[in-house]
């Protein structure tokens, strides 16, 4: 019946449809909004680059477009460091392996601002885990990065990486058990080494998995906001000022649309700085594939 082939179609595509407008609607909206002199309300003119300018010359958007880069590239290597020997552990067929799982995954359900204030706890010198061991009476110890300028950055880091390690977890462990068997069975007939087994046979095999668990962690680091808005506050001063703060700070605490919005389009592209390389990279292999097909 017509009624049947159409309601698949009905079901699917006016919230699709729906969320697109949505998405790229206020997307558009965002990116006029940058060239108007917009401030509490939107304002109608053309004040062409003048917002971005002013944002790329501020300190705050120095700062954060510096520590964008140091916790990117941190949380994307130590999260999938994690993320990896997990996989791998859990790989090895251990008992307990679903509750482990459930473990291991679990922080992904907690929200970022849960992440943050837990963690600010931890590592608040005077409640956490520095008191903790001063009280047991190691009073040396000092594991103050929290309230330290050179080393508050980190700890966005470390609560990132606790939370989305699982995540990259999972990834990891479906790929190694696409793995196909022959081949290990191969490399230890041969004599290799659980080591060298890993390194020169299975790892090789799942690098797709790494472009995907890359992709999706940078884009998590980029957008990252609340948790560090939670954990930090952007401080000690402005230390651990990240682009989402900047975009925050103009249009929530100074009023200042059009500024706000010229750095949530410069955060815009960051984030296809990264995508659209992955993209073509993606279109490429697929070309070869059918070349070589």
């Amino acid at each position: 019946m017509i009624r049947d082939r159409l309601l698949p179609y009905l079901v699917i595509w006016p919230p699709l449809l729906v969320g697109i407008v949505h998405v790229v609607g206020f997307t558009l909206y965002t990116v006029w909004l940058s060239f108007t002199p917009s401030t509490l309300v939107p304002q109608v003119g053309w004040i062409g680059l003048r917002n971005y300018k002013a944002i790329l010359g501020t300190r705050n958007w120095e700062i954060a477009a510096h520590n964008m880069v140091v916790y990117g590239v941190c949380f994307l290597l130590l999260t999938t460091a994690l993320g990896l020997l997990l996989a791998i552990l859990i790989d090895q067929k251990i008992r307990g392996e679903n509750a482990l799982r459930a473990i291991f995954l679990y922080p992904l359900a907690v929200s970022f601002v849960v992440t943050g204030v837990v963690w600010g706890w931890l590592l608040n010198p005077g409640l956490g885990i520095q008191k903790l061991v001063n009280d047991i009476g190691w009073l040396g110890f000092r594991f103050d990065w929290l309230i330290d300028r050179n080393r508050a950055i980190y700890t966005i880091v470390i609560a990132g990486a606790w939370q989305a390690s699982g995540f990259a977890m999972a990834l990891f462990l479906a790929g190694l058990r696409s793995v196909d068997a022959d081949l290990m069975k191969a490399a230890q007939i041969d004599g290799a080494g659980p080591w060298r087994t890993y390194r020169r046979v299975v790892l090789p095999s799942i690098w797709p998995i790494f472009v995907a668990v890359f992709v999706v962690l940078l884009q998590f680091a980029v957008k990252t906001f609340d948790l560090a808005m939670a954990l930090t506050g952007g401080g000690p001063g402005i230390a651990t000022m990240l682009p989402s703060i900047v975009v925050y700070d103009f249009m929530f605490q100074r009023g200042v649309l059009g500024g706000g919005s010229a750095a949530a389009v410069l955060m815009l592209l960051y984030l296809m700085a990264v995508l659209i390389p992955y993209a073509l990279f993606k279109r490429w292999r697929q070309m070869q594939g059918r070349r070589h097909g």
